[in-house]
């Protein structure tokens, strides 16, 4: 994420529980990515997972997006 991004969550992230929970859902799934990452040989069962953990953190980071865009225009109309 941008920076300007960043700093929109961290001014946001305690007022909105929505952006929290879902902020606090992409690093978990970031967390265990990263875990399957460092593995040199995934299992069929892993491979799934990996894929759908992508998946999962993407549809996670859209909607981030998605919010912090309200928070975008409310800047520009201050």
């Amino acid at each position: 994420m941008e920076k300007y991004d960043e700093e929109l969550i961290s001014q946001w992230i305690d007022k909105d529980t929505e952006l929290k929970q879902h902020v606090e859902e992409h690093r978990e799934f970031e967390r265990k990515l990263e875990e399957l990452e460092k593995r040199t040989f995934l299992t069929t069962e892993e491979e799934t997972e990996r894929k759908n953990l992508k998946k999962l953190k993407l549809r996670g980071k859209d909607r981030i997006e998605a919010i912090l865009c309200k928070y975008r225009i409310k800047g520009t109309a201050l």
